[in-house]
């Protein structure tokens, strides 16, 4: 499934990004980055709160498919910015970082 319906499906908002990429590593919840960093596992869908430019540097790093901020976590045009040059996909929910990471992970093991 690419990020594009996963987004769809759950009724999360785009962001950045053109969701093309496929999400075949699972769904992943953290907030403190420097555990995303060596336990997110490649193309995942990340769900988290924290909405800064390092955020999408651990994307990066993780290789995530995409993020997925919860609560209404407002991306901020810097980082946005970032996000629309390295190609991350940045989705919005206002959603608990628990219901959407559900939601996300119900769709992947129907």
């Amino acid at each position: 499934m690419t990020v594009r319906e996963l987004a769809a499906a759950c009724g999360f908002e785009i962001l950045c990004g053109g969701g093309e990429r496929e999400v075949t590593g699972g769904v992943y919840c953290c907030d403190l980055l420097s555990i995303v960093m060596g336990r997110a596992p490649a193309d995942c869908a990340w769900v988290t709160v924290m909405a800064n430019i390092n955020t999408l540097a651990v994307a990066s790093l993780a290789d995530a498919a995409c993020v997925i901020l919860a609560e209404d976590a407002a991306l901020d045009e810097n980082a946005a910015a970032k996000a629309r040059q390295q190609g991350i996909t940045v989705l919005s929910t206002s959603m608990p970082v628990f219901e959407a990471a559900l939601k996300v992970w119900q769709l992947l093991n129907p």
